[in-house]
């Protein structure tokens, strides 16, 4: 066969293995087989120079990096080689090479009598033994010895085993893994689809046939079953390559909200029910909208809050099983938030650090979006939008169908993405309102108002404050300015105060400057700091000593708040008083606040 132009040899051996391995990827009974399988087709590995491919006991399918074969002798190939792990050939004998020989003896004839493939020519041989089995079979090379014609017959070539019996039985995420379980789902998947077909249930479609996985089937069961979360999973596309999830370091599970895929690492050996546990547990990440409410937390922890929310939601639900290799489950955390949580893990990092997400150790499940701009879709709303959309609509389908028990924490958050969140001024403007109530007027004589026209000799009272409304209607305000602090934050941040300490009536504010040191402003008028104010400072950050001025303060009302402005690069504080933490958006505080917390941006 001539070569094409501009085709590197290397590209179009690469092309062809690859096309084998869709063709054993796409059949029912090897797929499950397939799915467990690492592949190694590097320079320098097990497979001989003269040879085609070898399988160890793990599931390590070593391939000739270079060499050059057509589709179906790839198919063969692979065939072959799954069929040892599956027939459970991986046996310890005397004699290795007579073994190995009659395990290769009985494939070719199972394969042959499949049509599956086509055999390489240094493979083709006459099959006709009559050993009834491999065992047989071996006992005869070993009192006759092999012979002539089928030397080098395996995979591997030159009279060397395509089996290696070196390493432990462990798959690449050093668990077990039952060969002959997944071969025989493999069976049963393939007389399943056979009798289908026959049947007329469905389409026969050769070997571009895909089969049905138990993701694929957990994802029809939402679509069909279960409305809360079945027009989300109808959204999301399934990737269960494992070449992919290795490359993507991801052990058993993870979401992509912006391109709409779910990654589910077969090799994982997950049963249809942990798949639904898992596959909802990443819909209810993007349902939930969890990614774009980190607002500057550590986005691993805050990934490590919500799984233990979500997890704990779905074994009260029994949607599916908790997966055997384990997960994120803490039954003393039933009823707190994913923001509780975090409040809580954040004070013991290291620990937290280690625990592994669906994804792995180190490692969130909630991937991030790519370079490409994935946030509105083709209708013109926003990607946020869309999935609150499905994700209530589905809650509305279900309890309408009365198709299961949701927990009311689940229901509370379902509902609450309704509705769009406060701005962060808005919010603000709401934690002014619990402290500074409207003034109380009274009528008064004291310093009478204007006198109308009409009746000029009548003197009328004016509206004034209350006796004593004022008193003590103040706050303190603790600002960092060290040097992390950016100009425009300050002059957002003093402008906030400035507004909302007009628009509440309260005539003076305690000012505290922090930085290395503290400078203490004393009471100043709103007008005052909307004015102009030197800021002094700008070294490093210590705010204790500044709140620690204000609350022994003897001018200080006791009831007064705080507000402290930072943006978050401080020591841990000790407030005694109610207080409330101003900061800039996609900023953390290195502690767990007791108090408040307004991002603004």
């Amino acid at each position: 066969m001539a070569k094409k132009k501009n085709i590197p040899t290397n590209n179009i051996a690469y092309e062809n293995y690859i096309k084998g391995y869709n063709i054993i990827n796409h059949h029912p009974m090897f797929a499950p087989l397939l799915h467990h399988i690492h592949y190694v087709r590097t320079e320098g590995n097990l497979c001989p120079e003269k040879g085609w491919a070898v399988i160890t006991r793990n599931g390590y399918l070593h391939v000739h990096p270079t060499r050059r074969g057509e589709p179906l002798e790839w198919a063969y190939v692979i065939a072959h080689c799954l069929l040892h792990l599956g027939l459970g050939h991986f046996q310890v004998k005397d004699d290795n090479i007579k073994w190995n020989t009659a395990c290769d003896c009985f494939i070719a004839k199972f394969l042959a009598d499949m049509k599956l493939g086509r055999a390489p020519s240094e493979m083709q041989f006459k099959i006709d033994f009559a050993a009834p089995s491999e065992e047989k079979l071996y006992n005869e090379f070993v009192e006759n010895s092999i012979p002539p014609s089928l030397t080098g017959f395996g995979t591997a070539g030159d009279n060397i085993g395509d089996m290696v019996m070196a390493e432990a039985r462990t798959d690449w995420y050093g668990r077990k893994t039952d060969w002959e379980a997944c071969f025989a789902r493999g069976l049963s998947m393939a007389v399943t689809s056979a009798v289908n077909v026959a049947g007329g249930y469905e389409p026969f479609l050769g070997a571009d046939k895909e089969c049905l996985t138990t993701a694929v089937k957990a994802k029809n069961w939402f679509i069909s079953s279960f409305p809360l979360l079945g027009a989300l999973s109808a959204s999301f596309t399934i990737i269960e390559d494992p070449l992919i999830c290795a490359r993507m370091d991801i052990s058993v599970a993870a979401v992509n909200a912006y391109m709409k895929e779910i990654y589910m690492n077969p090799a994982a050996g997950l049963d249809e029910y942990e798949c639904r546990f898992v596959m909802a547990h990443e819909l209810l990440h993007v349902g939930l909208r969890h990614q774009a409410r980190c607002q500057g937390r550590d986005p691993y922890l805050w990934n490590i809050a919500c799984d233990y929310v979500i997890n704990g939601w779905l074994v009260e639900m029994e949607l599916g099983e908790l997966p055997k290799i384990g997960t994120l489950y803490d039954p003393d955390l039933k009823g707190l938030s994913a923001e509780a949580i975090y409040d809580r893990i954040v004070c013991d990092c290291r620990k937290f650090r280690k625990l592994a997400t669906l994804r792995g150790i180190g490692l969130g499940d909630i991937l991030e979006k790519d370079n490409r701009d994935w946030w509105e879709t083709g209708e013109g709303i926003s990607l946020d939008e869309f999935y609150r959309r499905l994700l209530g609509q589905g809650l509305l389908y279900h309890e309408e169908q009365e198709r299961g028990y949701i927990p009311a924490g689940l229901i509370e958050e379902i509902r609450a993405l309704s509705h769009p969140p406060f701005p962060w001024d808005v919010e603000l403007a709401q934690w002014f309102d619990n402290y500074f109530s409207p003034l109380e007027k009274v009528r008064s004589y004291a310093r009478p108002s204007r006198r109308q026209s009409s009746t000029p000799d009548i003197p009328r009272p004016r509206w004034i404050p209350a006796a004593g409304s004022e008193d003590g209607r103040t706050y303190g305000v603790i600002l960092d300015t060290s040097g992390s602090m950016d100009r425009s934050l300050l002059a957002k941040a003093l402008g906030a105060i400035a507004s909302y300490s007009i628009s509440r009536d309260v005539p003076y504010v305690r000012v505290v400057f922090c930085d290395a040191a503290v400078y203490d402003q004393g009471y100043m008028a709103p007008e005052a700091i909307a004015d102009r104010v030197k800021v002094r400072g700008r070294g490093g950050t210590i705010l204790q000593p500044g709140i620690d001025l204000v609350e022994k303060s003897e001018d200080f009302p006791k009831e007064g708040p705080l507000l402290i402005i930072t943006d978050g690069y401080c020591e841990p504080l000790k407030i005694h008083r109610e207080h409330a933490f101003l900061i800039p958006k996609g900023r953390n505080l290195p502690f767990s606040p007791k108090g408040k917390v307004f991002r603004f941006s």
